[in-house]
């Protein structure tokens, strides 16, 4: 059977792969995507979804936006990241995606899921937790239909936007710290296992060798990609983060795990929003969270070229 799931996401480059990947693979079943604001406002993400979907030929997943800033504190972009748009490189033009928004919010959407399905649906967020972290306060007694988090977020060593801090975490470490704190199964896949998860020019030719408008569409966004990664970071291949999430669903295999606690640090002066990660039990705190420490990149790449092969027709 199919793992039912709703995407949390704030589209994003990596994002846009990650809805590709659900859509594309049997093993998945694309119940709804609801947005964020994150990588950039949540009146961008929520267009860039409907885009993605609309070039992908994704039809029939609701798509709803969510909250547009933090619990807490003020609202940050990835914009040297990913752009002005969020999603800049692709040539999308100026008319609107066929792909309509959904006219509820995302809280709704999420709960009216959970209900509609007849088992409990995985959460897949891969922006801030906002979202989530709303709909389990605002719904505590759903909690129960939902499977399990699986979340790209945090790092269990250095961060990317602070040096302690990766980007999803530190945009909403409060969010962060309800949803790791909630009680339900939790996987969290950050930035030294989705690092390991390069773009690479033999990638990026494995995809343009398909040949098809979305494969075209696909080296576009890989390319623009590459292009800040390499200014902001001085890599010369981009990490793509988010679809780690969709591929362990899809085959467990891919990405060793191993079992720690995990807290988010909320009031340090140098250190606000990084997810301090226990690997080697030294607290003493339950070990309750999965991490993603290992990744089989080659087959996590086969995974994503044949999602592109099956959209693009």
């Amino acid at each position: 059977m199919p793992v039912p799931v709703i995407l949390d996401c704030d589209p994003g480059h990596d994002d846009a792969f990650n809805i590709l990947l659900a859509a594309a693979h049997p093993a998945v079943e694309l119940l709804a995507i609801t947005t964020v604001a994150g990588n950039q406002t949540v009146e961008k993400t929520t267009l860039n979804a409907r885009r993605v979907c609309s070039a992908a030929g994704i039809r029939g997943v609701p798509i709803a936006a969510g909250r547009d800033r933090p619990l807490h504190g003020p609202r940050r972009v990835a914009e040297n990241i990913h752009g002005g748009s969020g999603l800049d490189g692709p040539g999308f033009g100026e008319g609107e995606p066929d792909v309509p928004q959904d006219p509820r919010d995302a809280l709704t959407l999420i709960r009216d899921t959970l209900l509609a399905h007849p088992s409990p649906v995985t959460l897949v967020p891969t922006g801030p937790l906002t979202n989530v972290a709303a709909f389990l306060l605002a719904h505590p007694g759903l909690a129960a239909r939902i499977e399990r988090i699986v979340l790209m977020g945090g790092s269990t060593g250095r961060g990317n936007t602070t040096p302690a801090a990766e980007f999803n975490i530190l945009c909403d470490p409060e969010a962060a710290d309800i949803v790791l704190g909630s009680g339900l199964p939790v996987t969290m896949f950050g930035l030294d296992v989705t690092h390991q998860a390069r773009a690479t020019p033999e990638v990026v030719a494995r995809i343009a060798a398909l040949g098809t408008p979305l494969s075209r569409l696909c080296v576009e966004l890989l390319t623009y990609f590459a292009s800040t990664y390499r200014e902001v970071y001085g890599l010369d291949a981009p990490p793509l983060h988010d679809p780690l999430t969709v591929a362990h669903l899809i085959d467990p295999s891919l990405v060793r795990l191993v079992r720690a606690a995990v807290r988010v640090e909320l009031r340090g002066t140098y250190t606000r929003g990084a997810t301090v990660v226990d690997l080697d039990g030294v607290t003493g705190l339950p070990a309750e969270t999965e991490v993603g420490v290992e990744l089989d990149a080659d087959g996590f790449w086969d995974l994503i070229v044949e999602a592109v092969r099956v959209l693009g027709g």
